[in-house]
This record gives C-alpha cells, sequence and structure tokens, in this order.
C-alpha cells in the first residue's frame, strides 16, 4: 500500500462508518447470469477479512446498492454486515438516513462508490473512497483512491488504512502476527 498522505490519515482517523457500493467495490462489477436467470458474483476473501478486522477495530459497516441481489445479502450475513440496503434510487439520502439513525456525523461516514450514481453521496461524507479502476468522475470526487481495483482487495486496502490511522492496526491483528 501506498503511504497515504498527512491529509488522507487525518480524514480516515475520523471515520467510524464505512458504507459500501456492491458492483464495482466488493465485486468487479461483472454481473454472471446463468440461463435460468441465476446470478453469480465473485467477492474477494481479503476485502472479507478486511471487513471483519475492521469490525474487531470498532468500525460500523454497511452495505448501500441500487441493485438487488440475495448473494449480496447472504455475503453481508456471512459477515455481520446488518446495514443492508438493496434497491436504493437515491443513495446520498439514504446514507443520510443511515447515519442519522445511528447518530453519525457525515464527517465521520466513509463511501466508497466506484461510479456516477455514486458522486453525489461521495460529495457529501468526510472521507470518500474510489477503487482504482473506478470511473473518472467518481476518481474525481475521492478524497482517496486505492491501489486495488473493486473486487480486487479494495476494500481490505482501505481498512488497512482505517485501522493505521486510528491507532487500532497492531492490537486487531496482533493475535495473527505474534511468533510462537
Amino acid at each position: 500500500m501506498e503511504q497515504a498522505s498527512e491529509r488522507v490519515v487525518q480524514q480516515a482517523r475520523q471515520v467510524d462508518l464505512v458504507l459500501l457500493d456492491v458492483d464495482g467495490v466488493l465485486t468487479d462489477g461483472k454481473i454472471l447470469m446463468d440461463s435460468s436467470g441465476g446470478e453469480l458474483r465473485a467477492f474477494h476473501a481479503r476485502d472479507g477479512l478486511g471487513v471483519r478486522l475492521g469490525q474487531r477495530g470498532g468500525l460500523l459497516f454497511g452495505i448501500v446498492s441500487g441493485r438487488e441481489s440475495r448473494i449480496v445479502r447472504d455475503r453481508a450475513e456471512e459477515l455481520y454486515i446488518t446495514e443492508v440496503h438493496q434497491r436504493v434510487f437515491d443513495k446520498a439520502e439514504k446514507v443520510a438516513e443511515i447515519r442519522e439513525r445511528l447518530g453519525v456525523a457525515a464527517e465521520r461516514v466513509c463511501y466508497v462508490g466506484d461510479d456516477l450514481v455514486d458522486v453525489p453521496v461521495m460529495r457529501k461524507v468526510g472521507f470518500a473512497v474510489a477503487p482504482a479502476d473506478a470511473s473518472p468522475e467518481a476518481l474525481a470526487a475521492a478524497h482517496y483512491v486505492t491501489t486495488r481495483g473493486g473486487g480486487d482487495g479494495c476494500v481490505r486496502e482501505l481498512v488497512d488504512l482505517l485501522l493505521r490511522a486510528r491507532g487500532k492496526w497492531e492490537a486487531v491483528t496482533e493475535r495473527f502476527l505474534r511468533e510462537g
């Protein structure tokens, strides 16, 4: 992971709530459909571990997606993400609703998005993040761009940054890294 600027570290330090788009963030954006109309999506295992590490470090996670899929609901359940909002037309409105209900100020929200529909949300949160392969508009709206693409570990990269910025990295990963 590249060294983040001091400004980015300061913004990351403030984050309490991480809201994720799905297609193009948790996945590479491809939606495979079989002949019976079933969907397939691939999720990166490191992103899943990243979410779990972030939760151990005190971060809250949620999903805000324009599409609806049982696969997304199942993946969220597997990761103990309870804020799951699918088939959302106005993501900025939904994010405002979530943060108000949870009592989280806008500057303490991180939103990860990859395309045009995410830009309005990215403009209203304290820490907007885009995967490396996001649309030009999402890249321009981001405070931080990951080195990894959507579905390729970008969420894990972000969580590592957030935990380090908050001084929680060592405590969260110590059980995996201690020798003996």
